[in-house]
């Protein structure tokens, strides 16, 4: 029995609850267990330089978090500064482009914030299921003011991380969890069933093919209950 009595196969308690920010074309606050992040879609006029005169679209992201969404105080610049965190908005913003047609809304590009108010593991695979929600939600504003035509999404899009812990294999890892954890993995998929990325790493010692499908099939289970979820917030999109 884990720490917080849930089954292995068990994701944590997923609250979203969306229009959280007034300003943002799109947001929502999710809590994932104790993981807390706030996630807003900016919509600019504009593209990066490289995609001028292209006709396509941008979709990326920002990740980062407060001093004070960990156990112990961390400074403001490492917070923003760090390898890890441009790790984690590159990995945030392909994925979200995966499952957006960036043809469709014109030369013009959606940002997608996530800052973590507070952490217990997971936050970069909550993030993007916030992400895909904000999302969503602005493109669904857009079409309302007739900015765009259609909703510009191909397929839903969730993560969640799985891993080895003193021998077992669990689904939605926190904090204390991860720590530990003798092999670590995020897995984001789209609704359809598609992967957009893996990615798993051994702490200890290697892991075998047989628990990688293991893991991958754990993963799949908690991505479609928090699909299952997002359908039920942001209707059908496809």
């Amino acid at each position: 029995m884990r720490a917080d009595k849930r089954k292995n196969n068990q994701i944590r308690e997923l609250k979203i609850v969306t229009n959280y920010i007034k300003h943002a074309e799109g947001s929502c606050l999710l809590e994932m267990g104790d993981t807390r992040i706030v996630c807003t879609a900016t919509f600019e006029d504009r593209v990066p330089l490289f995609l001028k005169g292209t006709g396509s679209g941008w979709v990326t992201a920002e990740y980062g978090m407060l001093p004070r969404a960990t156990g112990v105080r961390n400074y403001r610049d490492e917070l923003i500064e760090g390898g890890r965190v441009k790790e984690i908005q590159r990995l945030i913003g392909r994925s979200l482009r995966t499952i957006t047609d960036l043809r469709a809304f014109g030369e013009s590009t959606i940002k997608i914030d996530c800052d973590v108010i507070q952490a217990d593991g997971g936050t970069r695979t909550a993030s993007i299921t916030g992400g895909f929600i904000v999302l969503v939600e602005a493109f669904k504003k857009l079409r309302n003011q007739r900015v765009i035509h259609s909703l510009p999404v191909k397929d839903y899009l969730a993560a969640v991380s799985v891993g080895i812990v003193s021998g077992e294999k669990l689904l939605d890892l926190s904090f204390s969890e991860d720590s530990k954890a003798e092999v670590d993995m995020n897995v984001c998929m789209t609704g359809s069933g598609k992967l957009v990325e893996v990615q798993g790493t051994a702490e200890k010692e290697p892991f075998s093919p047989s628990d990688l499908e293991g893991m991958l099939s754990l993963a799949k289970k908690g991505i479609e209950e928090i699909i299952e979820i997002e359908r039920d917030i942001v209707g059908v999109i496809v």
